[in-house]
């Protein structure tokens, strides 16, 4: 059956409609700036840690499988920063990048003999998504790439809905989001808190490698706990430092740093669930300065929020103009 250019156009409208307005958020919704009841996270101590960068390495490879944020079918080893095709050898990250979800770096001043301290010392200290409790990156993706998981609080990705405006790159307070230049398909990456581990009832790679207890996962509201604890310590206490996970009954012990007195994350853009303790201060350690300490969405929200609608009405306008156009050509003819 033949169908007329008319009811073409008529039928593309609605669907394009619907297909359109399928995907639009509530403008009179907000996002939760309440912790989930089961969220989890990491909390990294830099003065227990030596720099090994075995989470590094654990997460990459860990992250390449079927699942994983650095997944991509077809790939069978992780992605290397060599830029030597097939060299899979030699992986040594300055930054953060499309293949590198999770980095050591280190600081140095002076003679850097002393550890974690800011004159003559040196301290390492780590980089990753710190899944915010309010994360910038979702409220302002207008496909809604990114969802913040509603049991463990994990800032996910999701690639099928990306369209690679990479707002998020300019909207996350920590300069964390990262995209594929050299991808053909190009993606955006970032840490998804090992998300395919959790459901298998494992937990992050980085904090189950890490041999001295500096990366440790766990309920948010115990890595807090824990964190204020440590706060509160005096330099050279002993202290029973737990391994791989908050509530681990293996500990080491061993007298505590003097560390600065911030809990990072606890405050910083309205909370984080990844949280960092440091014993030189932050703003040497390469991490923004003055991070507001309240939820970033709450700023954003109610623009982008309506970015769909314009998409929907340059639609139907241009539909609409199309078909006027059209019939006074059809009127014009003899």
């Amino acid at each position: 059956m033949a169908i007329s250019r008319r009811r073409f156009l008529k039928g593309a409208a609605g669907g394009g409609a619907l297909l359109i307005a399928s995907r639009l958020p509530d403008a009179g919704a907000t996002m939760s700036r309440e912790l989930p009841p089961h969220a989890v996270g990491i909390l990294y101590d830099a003065t227990l840690c030596v720099g090994c960068k075995t989470c590094m390495v654990s997460c990459k490879k860990e992250n390449s499988v079927p699942g994983g944020a650095l997944y991509k079918k077809g790939r069978s080893t992780p992605p290397f920063e060599s830029s030597v095709p097939g060299d899979n050898m030699w992986d040594a990250p300055r930054e953060l990048t499309g293949k590198t979800l999770n980095i050591v770096k280190v600081y140095k001043n002076g003679t850097a003999q002393v550890k974690d301290r800011e004159k003559d010392g040196y301290a390492f200290f780590k980089q990753q998504c710190l899944h915010c409790i309010s994360p910038a990156c979702a409220s302002v993706c207008p496909a809604g790439a990114f969802r913040k998981d509603a049991d463990t609080g994990a800032v996910i990705y999701l690639a099928d809905r990306c369209i690679g405006c990479r707002y998020c790159q300019l909207a996350c307070p920590f300069g964390v989001p990262r995209y594929e230049w050299d991808a053909a398909w190009p993606e955006v990456r970032k840490c998804q808190l090992c998300e395919h581990r959790i459901k298998e009832g494992k937990y992050s790679a980085c904090a189950e490698i890490c041999p001295t207890g500096a990366t440790i996962f766990g309920k948010v509201t115990d890595l807090r706990a824990e964190g204020k604890r440590r706060l509160a310590l005096k330099p050279g206490e002993p202290y029973l430092y737990p391994l791989n996970r908050v509530d681990s009954k293996e500990k080491t012990l061993r007298p505590a740093s003097r560390y600065v007195k911030q809990l990072y994350g606890l405050e910083e853009a309205g909370g984080t669930q990844n949280m960092l303790l440091s014993g030189i201060s932050f703003d040497l350690l390469g991490f923004r300065k003055n991070i507001a300490r309240f939820d970033l969405p709450s700023l954003t929200w109610a623009y982008i929020a309506k970015i769909p609608w314009v998409f929907l009405g340059v639609f139907l306008g241009g539909t609409a103009i199309y078909k006027v156009t059209h019939r006074n050509d059809r009127e014009e003819k003899p």
